[in-house]
């Protein structure tokens, strides 16, 4: 399963022979062997902390390896930054979009490599007939005058795409393209990369999603504990084998639906309207009706930028309504902070580990501690207790699985399973009544996949209601007691798990016909 000469046929577009790189406390990648072929989709997995990102951001020039060589299209180079690597033709692709709303689809895409005229200012004729010509090579139809905050999360990503062509990419590296998308836009995806490798490009593609690899790709490199462990191709190896690859262990199932939903009312939404940040646009949640019940997941499934982030911001009092009322346990919340809010129950797994889940340049345990502040476990009357928050937050990173040489290490330094892990386990230990939880095993690997949603049956099992949304659409079907579908602003659709599919929800999830059932 290591090497073969038919998969091994072809000239090498990237080379890494003995890669090392180490950081305080961590080694994150040795020795590490990777062969990409020229046109070619390359799919590499691996657990969460296995150093896929730490490498890629090495063969980027965001990083100088240890030891090792790296070698570009038979060329042997050491990228010193990646304005280095950008000029040898790699582009990356990060998984949190990098694009100003504010902009237009040309500015982002030429902002930092602008065009400019004989008296230096910017030619936008000619960066909009060179990414009108991207554009259409790519099957794009979208106008590149369009500011970014009208597109849709698959449209976004094919701006990102567009902005390391246009940087003359020929080697693409795309970190967890698929997170957020929808199938028929998963579908789009792979069909803009299947143009780009037919046009000579080759893909590096990181993926949780093994169905996508095992569909999608040529050739497969598994990554455990920092160093390559096997090369292969889908014609070789199946999920289970690829999961066994990666972490020892067969794939987690979401379903396991025999629950009991308690008659308890945990959470009501009723009419609630909020308004847009956008001034004299339309409402961003129209006449919203929410019940959550304790023992009962409800997933929200849509994509994203329907409503599904307004809403949790003002069940927990971030975000102004216009009208309607929000209950936890029968006590409605109006004119309560998000302090007491979270003091009467409720938590919440943010949409954005970064920008609203972590303290990145604070160490494990602060973060941990982070919306914890009235938690009677945790201080010494008046006084915060740090060796009990310290011994709080051992006890998260032992339950929960997250890599890390101990507690006093930077948020920064975890990978992005890691960070989220610990996120998850901050809000969990909590004990809540409600928890809001907005994409809770993006970016983790299979064996922290199934760890969580472990953790979410036994809490719901115990009482705990959970609102859902994720952009897994397999998680929503198998976790989920009832399905509600968000569109537009609305609730269009709620549909039962036991007879929803992918497909079906995919549908209702970019506007198509509206169908309840139950």
């Amino acid at each position: 399963m290591s090497e073969n000469s038919e998969s091994r046929s072809g000239p090498l577009a990237v080379e890494l022979h003995g890669i090392s790189k180490s950081f305080p406390g961590v080694i994150a990648n040795h020795s590490i062997e990777l062969m990409v072929r020229s046109g070619t989709i390359h799919a590499i997995v691996g657990e969460n902390g296995a150093g896929k990102s730490t490498l890629m951001k090495t063969l980027y020039g965001m990083h100088q390896p240890d030891a090792g060589t790296i070698t570009v299209n038979g060329q042997q180079i050491q990228f010193r930054n990646p304005t280095e690597a950008i000029a040898a033709g790699i582009g990356m692709v990060h998984q949190h979009f990098m694009l100003a709303d504010n902009l237009t689809i040309i500015e982002n895409i030429i902002l930092g490599a602008e065009p400019t005229d004989n008296r230096g200012r910017i030619n936008f004729g000619a960066a909009r007939e060179r990414i009108e010509a991207l554009m259409t090579s790519l099957g794009a139809t979208f106008d590149p005058g369009t500011n970014v905050s009208e597109l849709g999360v698959g449209q976004r990503q094919r701006v990102e795409i567009l902005k390391v062509l246009y940087r003359g990419a020929k080697i693409l590296i795309l970190d967890e393209p698929t997170a957020v998308l929808v199938p028929q836009e998963v579908e789009e995806l792979f069909e803009t990369l299947k143009r780009l490798v037919l046009d000579g490009s080759t893909v590096i593609f990181i993926s949780h999603k093994l169905d996508e690899v095992l569909t999608y790709c040529d050739e497969i490199t598994v990554m455990r504990q920092g160093t390559t462990v096997a090369h292969t191709t889908p014609t070789q190896v199946d999920r289970r084998t690829l999961a066994q690859l990666m972490v020892g262990s067969d794939l987690p199932d979401p379903s396991g639906r025999e629950t009991k939903v308690g008659e308890d009312i945990r959470l009501q939404v009723s009419g609630l309207n909020v308004a847009s940040e956008i001034p004299g646009a339309k409402l961003a949640l129209q006449d919203i009706n929410v019940t959550v019940h304790s023992g009962e997941i409800v997933g929200i499934a849509g994509v994203e930028g329907n409503g599904q982030f307004e809403l949790c911001e003002a069940i927990l009092g971030l975000r102004p309504k216009l009208s309607g009322t929000i209950s936890v346990d029968g006590s409605e919340l109006s004119g309560s902070d998000t302090r007491t809010r979270r003091e009467m129950g409720l938590s919440y797994i943010a949409f954005d580990r970064h920008r609203e889940g972590l303290l990145l340049d604070a160490p494990l345990w602060e973060n941990t501690f982070l919306g914890r502040e009235e938690n009677a476990a945790l201080t010494n009357g008046p006084f915060i207790s740090r060796g009990k928050i310290e011994a709080d937050c051992r006890s998260i990173i032992k339950r929960f699985g997250v890599l890390t040489p101990s507690e006093h290490v930077p948020a920064f330094a975890l990978s992005g399973g890691n960070q989220q892990k610990l996120v998850v386990g901050r809000e969990m230990a909590s004990d809540p009544k409600i928890l809001l939880a907005a994409h809770p095993t993006r970016g983790v690997d299979v064996g922290a996949q199934a760890a969580i949603w472990d953790e979410l049956r036994h809490a719901r099992d115990n009482g705990l209601g959970v609102l859902l949304i994720s952009a897994d659409l397999e998680e929503l079907i198998g976790l989920s007691d009832r399905i509600l579908v968000m569109f537009d602003g609305h609730i269009t659709a709620e549909l039962d798990p036991n007879t929803a599919t992918p497909e079906m929800l995919g549908t209702y999830m970019t506007g198509g016909e509206i169908v309840t059932s139950l």
